[in-house]
């Protein structure tokens, strides 16, 4: 039941296979970079601000350990590093260092390019409806913005 005869799949299969299609688009415009799709994601939620680390491991779903293995290896490669954070002596935020800036934006400019042409095959206002009904499932389920509005 994967697939109706009209074509058509289910809202589950449709999520979970969106998601594999986007993670596919995360993966390959990483490599290209020399990042794993971790550590783009982790330069996407920069582009913003700084965060803490437990911040961090909250918007990406990682554990302490995992956030911090993934900090060190991005901090190695000069793309973030750690900086005192104002409101609590004893913490760290992550920010971009200017080269992590300059990777993370031309990451960000690639994969939104191509994750707008996944939907090519839609008209103008298929694609609106489609954008409308994932902006209520990411609001419904209090998604945080690990990846900016595109200008």
């Amino acid at each position: 039941m994967a697939k109706n005869e009209d074509g058509k799949i289910g809202v589950v299969a449709g999520l979970v296979r969106s998601a594999f299609l986007v993670n596919a688009v995360y993966a390959e415009a990483s490599r290209e970079r020399g990042l794993t799709p971790q550590q783009g994601q982790l330069l996407c939620v920069l582009m913003a601000q700084p965060y803490g680390m437990g911040e961090l491991g909250t918007m990406l779903g990682l554990a302490k350990s995992s956030m911090t293995g993934l900090v060190d290896r991005t901090v190695r490669n000069g793309l973030v590093r750690r900086e005192p954070d104002p409101r609590d002596t004893r913490a760290v935020r992550v920010a971009l260092t200017p080269r992590g800036q300059d990777v993370a934006e031309e990451f960000y400019a690639e994969t939104c390019r191509r994750i707008d042409r996944l939907p090519d095959g839609l008209s103008a206002a298929e694609r609106e409806t489609l954008a409308c009904l994932l902006g209520r499932v990411v609001l419904d389920n209090e998604v945080p913005v690990v990846f900016m509005e595109q200008a």
